[in-house]
């Protein structure tokens, strides 16, 4: 209607991308192997002998075996309902940073 400021197809339709509520294997699968490569890249720098409180930090963590799926497949929400959130594929970088801070000092308070 008003050249450059009209409305698209995706203001006028609602969302263009449907977001399934759960996780599917494949997703749940890649979760995992990231996890799994982090626990590599842990255990390689541990073994070179550096020593670094990022790193006696990184240690503390559990490993992808050990954590429950809870941990796995959900984050840290003061919003949601339980204070999990779903959809952690979805999740910006900085989200997935910040989940990870809370995660190193979940381990120091406990």
């Amino acid at each position: 209607m008003f050249g450059a400021f009209r409305a698209t197809i995706i203001a006028y339709g609602g969302l263009l991308w449907k977001m399934p509520a759960e996780m599917n294997k494949t997703r749940k699968a890649n979760v995992r192997k990231r996890l799994k490569a982090v626990d590599k890249v842990i255990a390689v720098v541990a073994e070179s002998g550096v020593k670094c409180k990022a790193l006696t930090l990184a240690l503390q963590l559990p490993k992808e075996s050990e954590m429950k799926p809870r941990d796995k497949y959900t984050v840290f929400s003061k919003k949601h309902k339980g204070y999990r959130k779903d959809w952690i594929w979805i999740l910006l970088r900085w989200a997935k940073t910040q989940y990870t801070l809370f995660l190193i000092n979940r381990v120091q308070i406990h």
